[in-house]
Formats: C-alpha cells, sequence, structure tokens
C-alpha cells in the first residue's frame, strides 16, 4: 500500500511547477516541494507537497499560512512525504464563504490526503490548525497514525470554558456585521496585536514575517476566513463534544505547548480527547513557535515522529 500511495505522489507531482516559495527575509520551501491547487468540497486547497516516505500533514492557525511550517517541512522531508495545504478559504487557498466549522475542515484534509494517495498520516497542527486536526482524526481514527497539536484549546474539550475567560482571548468572540470593515485595510494593525502579546519575544516575529502574512491576509476573502474560524466555535462545541462520545483517539500524541504561553495546559486539553499522550513545552517561546524558537521545535516533532510507526 505504502509502495502504491509512493507512485501515485509522485505521478501527480511530476505534473506540477514549484510556486516560487522564496520570500526575503523567510525561511522557503525546499525544491523538493510542489504546489498543487487540490478541489474538495466547495472549494479548493493551495497544498505544498515533498519528500518520500511516511506521509505527515502539517496545519496552520490563524495569523499565519503553511509557509509557517517550512523550516520543520525542510527537516521532516528527508524521511517523510510532506504534505502542507493552506486551510479552507485562507492563504492561497481559494476564496470561501462557508464550511468553517471544524468538522467539514476535517473532511477536507481527508479528501486532500485522497487526491494525493495518501491513506494513512501523522499529523503536526498549531493554532486553528490544532481544531482541524482533531476533527479530522476524530473522524478518521485509522488514519492518523500519530498526533502533534501545538499551542492552542480545542472548543468543547477540557478546560475550554476556563481558557474563555482569559481577557487575551477576546477575539473569539469578536464579531457583528462589521467586523470585516472595521479591520479592511488595516489588517496588519489587527494581526500586529497577535503577533505581539502571544509572543514571548515579540522582535522574533520579524518583519519580513509580518509583512508576507499581512499580505496574504489582506486577499479578498481571507479576513472573513479568519474571522469565520471564530465564528464557528459554537457548532465545534457540538460537534467535538459527538465525537469524545465516540471515545478517546488511541494514537500517540505529542502535546507541545509554548513555554510562556500554553505551556503544561496543552498536555492538560489533550488528555480529555486521548489515551496516550506525551507533555511537552517549547522552551523560550510564545505561541508563535516556528518563529520564536523553530530549531526546539524541529527537534522535538522530528524526534516523536520519527520514533512513530509510519
Amino acid at each position: 500500500m505504502r509502495r502504491r500511495t509512493l507512485a501515485l505522489l509522485a505521478t501527480a507531482l511530476v505534473a506540477t511547477t514549484a510556486l516560487a516559495q522564496t520570500h526575503q527575509g523567510l525561511p522557503a520551501f525546499s525544491p523538493a516541494f510542489k504546489t498543487r491547487e487540490i478541489a474538495v468540497d466547495g472549494t479548493t486547497l493551495h497544498v505544498r507537497v515533498g519528500g518520500t516516505g511516511p506521509a505527515v500533514t502539517l496545519l496552520h492557525g490563524f495569523g499565519e499560512t503553511g509557509d509557517m511550517w517550512a523550516t520543520l517541512a525542510n527537516d521532516l522531508a528527508r524521511d517523510h512525504t510532506v504534505v502542507v495545504p493552506d486551510l479552507r478559504g485562507m492563504g492561497l487557498s481559494a476564496r470561501a464563504t462557508s464550511g468553517f466549522d471544524k468538522k467539514t475542515q476535517g473532511q477536507n484534509i481527508a479528501q486532500l490526503l485522497d487526491k494525493l494517495g495518501v491513506a494513512k498520516t501523522q499529523l503536526v497542527t498549531h493554532d486553528i490548525g490544532n481544531m482541524v486536526g482533531y476533527a479530522f482524526a476524530a473522524q478518521y481514527r485509522d488514519r492518523v497514525t500519530s498526533f502533534v497539536p501545538i499551542d492552542a484549546p480545542l472548543p468543547g474539550v477540557g478546560p475550554w470554558e476556563e481558557i474563555l475567560k482569559s481577557p487575551l482571548l477576546w477575539h473569539f468572540r469578536f464579531g457583528g456585521p462589521d467586523m470585516e470593515r472595521l479591520v479592511a485595510g488595516r489588517e496588519r494593525i489587527y494581526l500586529d496585536r497577535f503577533w505581539n502579546e502571544f509572543s514571548a519575544t515579540p522582535a522574533r516575529f520579524g518583519e519580513a514575517a509580518r509583512r508576507h502574512y499581512a499580505r496574504l491576509y489582506a486577499r479578498p476573502g481571507n479576513m472573513h476566513a479568519g474571522f469565520s474560524q471564530f465564528g464557528a466555535f459554537d457548532q465545534d462545541v457540538i460537534d467535538n463534544t459527538a465525537f469524545m462520545a465516540q471515545g478517546k483517539l488511541e494514537m500517540p500524541v505529542l502535546a507541545l505547548g509554548g513555554e510562556k504561553s500554553f505551556g503544561p495546559m496543552m498536555a492538560t486539553v489533550m488528555r480529555a480527547a486521548a489515551s496516550n499522550v506525551t507533555e511537552g513545552v517549547v522552551p523560550d517561546s510564545g505561541h508563535w513557535i516556528m518563529e520564536e524558537n523553530p530549531k526546539a521545535t524541529t527537534a522535538m516533532v522530528g524526534d516523536f515522529l520519527r520514533r512513530q510507526p509510519g
């Protein structure tokens, strides 16, 4: 099965050309990575694929895109087939107006992997990506061989209600008919708030990265998609409650929190949803682990994944 999967993937990639991945001042995906636009239910996802070996899928969160994973992806591509999509309506994925509940987006990831011929995958996620990743793993438990969620809660899971009380998370409920109009043309101002307040050392989220992501979030429809990720939380609570009623996830889980952010709370969250959880803390980092301490994050994630069955 693995040979057939890799053969299909290699054939698909021959027909693709690389999107320019070099953004001045930012880590770049190696030339091994090619890009594709893959249709899933209701939209099209932009995805980068590179490397050979057992598959690993990397899911980004709000305030960034799949570009955040370049350093980790290049390391994993030495012995993995690495799949890095932009989430529904975000980054360079097609504009979308609905379908932002995480159950639907988890199904989108399954459809994406089907198109790539990937039957099973390891999973690494951050922020909103944690929520999409959990919904994917909970719906397709036999397809996820190991799971690394990083530094964000899951709606309705574990200490969710307590986490919501933090004043730093006011944006979870930021909404209304004028929210997009208020931010239009001011995307950088809005995003700087997240990059600054959720960093242990804001300067490590550099100017080149800020400009890059601000440009992407200023694309038509992208802020709508970002706001809609949060707007779907009430439905996500309902769906996650149903997933947990089916039992805890059984695959190995490494729950990583930034030392100056979620820290060991990430493991507390995941122990409510999974039975085989290892706690990890990314040192000298806030929420933006790939910006603030990419070396430690890459080492911790890579070591864990390489100790797991493919």
